[in-house]
């Protein structure tokens, strides 16, 4: 059975949902658990056990709160259970990625400063000598810009290199973190993830594709450790979706 993108708990009305949860987790040896359909306390005790027991795709624990999202669900029934769209929904946010591919093993060679990382900046009017500016949102306006220019159509993207402000001000469809949690098969490639840690500070970066839960991303000023302050741009697999604190732009209807 394929996950139904959308989180599954206690109350879930699908029954033939909940048993082939209760199926699997039996063959989990986390019951006995009866295959009646009902997510009650017995079928949430038997999740929790079968969390505490496994570990996601990176070895990192699972989080044992009865509830199956896709991390669990991918853990439960196996990675090929999650249906994949590697497949950008418009041309420019095709063209994005590729040239997003493109610069992957740019490294700064001084502090937030580079040949290339200089370029980036510049394209949202900063003056990297210096001045020590993050760039993460300047690379993602970067990218855009020049798939844009190849594809001869206008630039749709807020220019900045404030992640706060881009999603602000941003003209295009927002996907909230509570909507891509509900559904995450909207998540598309081409995507631009916004990340918001408070007091004014964010990181942001392009989605290349979404498995089992997870992100794989093209980041600049990151690192391998998933840094927001790095010094590269880094294709990254570890971004959890429920860590994208603010949300998702889709500028997939803008710039054709």
């Amino acid at each position: 059975m394929n996950y139904p993108n959308r989180i599954i708990k206690k109350g879930e009305l699908d029954k033939e949902i909940v048993k082939a949860i209760q199926n699997q987790l039996n063959l989990k040896s986390c019951g006995p658990v009866g295959v009646d359909g009902d997510f009650g306390d017995i079928t949430v005790g038997a999740v929790k056990l079968f969390q505490s027991r496994h570990s996601d795709a990176t070895g990192t624990p699972l989080k044992a709160d009865g509830q199956i999202g896709q991390i669990t669900w991918s853990v439960l029934f196996g990675i090929e259970s999650i249906p994949s769209d590697n497949n950008a929904p418009s041309l420019l946010l095709s063209e994005a990625l590729k040239v997003a591919t493109s610069q992957i093993g740019v490294k700064e060679t001084g502090r937030n400063e580079g040949p290339q990382v200089n370029i980036y900046l510049k394209s949202v009017g900063l003056d990297a000598v210096g001045n020590n500016y993050s760039w993460c949102a300047a690379f993602v306006y970067w990218c855009f810009k020049q798939a844009s220019t190849q594809l001869n159509v206008t630039n749709p993207l807020y220019k900045t290199a404030g992640c706060l402000e881009h999603w602000n001000n941003a003209k295009c469809t927002k996907l909230s973190i509570s909507q891509a949690l509900k559904d995450p098969s909207k998540i598309k490639p081409g995507f631009i993830f916004i990340i918001d840690f408070g007091h004014g500070h964010g990181h942001t970066g392009i989605v290349e594709s979404v498995n089992g839960g997870y992100l794989t991303t093209i980041e600049g000023n990151t690192n391998p450790e998933l840094s927001s302050n790095g010094y590269g741009v880094f294709r990254l697999n570890r971004r959890k979706i429920k860590d994208i604190t603010k949300g998702f732009l889709d500028y997939s209807k803008e710039g054709n």
